[in-house]
């Protein structure tokens, strides 16, 4: 469930929001940055696939050296489709593009989508800034500590937290110099306390968010 990734490693450290197959945009804005792939490190909030055009070239950037990503619900709706041969939520929710595929294309799609259960829930990396804590929808308990049992669900779908602070109410997270997560599409960039809600939805019309870290 979690991973721990030493950001000393990198030159510079980039946590990205929610993909949902927006390949080419991604590219470009890693490119606006001047994103080096040899020295710099990307790491993703999850929901790499389905709503946008390329949701197979963004799985094959799991295998990149300079990416990283935690899995999010739109991941686990696939891999729950395929374990229990129902797709209908993971259709509803933007997986169509799947049933759309040539042959050849869903055979390396379902490989890649294989690979997806391997990715940790949280990440925890120390950089520049600090200790930071990567997660999908949230980090349900008050306070982080690395290898903390905890939701598996609530860490990929959890809004309670968010919706908390959207009305003023909530807490954030000790343990941890910062938080961040995806998941919900928001109008811009929130920040709580140490927790950082980035999915600035790229998908719907909005922009990707691109934090640095180091």
């Amino acid at each position: 469930m979690y991973q721990r990734i030493e950001g000393g490693m990198w030159r510079h450290v980039w946590v990205v929001s929610d993909i949902h197959g927006c390949y080419q945009w991604l590219m470009d804005e890693l490119k606006r940055r001047h994103f080096n792939p040899y020295e710099d490190l990307l790491i993703s909030v999850g929901d790499v696939i389905d709503r946008g055009p390329d949701s197979v070239k963004c799985l094959q950037l799991i295998h990149e050296k300079w990416f990283r990503a935690v899995r999010g619900n739109h991941e686990q709706m696939a891999l729950d489709s395929l374990d229990n041969n129902d797709f209908s939520l993971w259709t509803m929710n933007g997986g169509i593009w799947f049933s759309h595929l040539e042959r050849d294309q869903q055979q390396l799609a379902l490989s890649l989508l294989n690979a997806c259960r391997d990715l940790p829930h949280i990440i925890e990396i120390t950089c520049a800034n600090g200790l930071n804590v990567i997660a999908h929808a949230d980090y349900p308990a008050a306070e982080y500590r690395w290898q903390k049992p905890v939701s598996p669900q609530r860490v990929l779908w959890n809004r309670d937290r968010l919706m908390g602070f959207m009305v003023g109410k909530g807490e954030g997270i000790s343990g941890a110099d910062h938080f961040w997560f995806g998941h919900t599409p928001l109008d811009r960039r929130y920040d709580f306390n140490n927790l950082h809600y980035i999915d600035t939805g790229a998908v719907f019309d909005g922009y990707f968010t691109l934090a640095q870290l180091q």
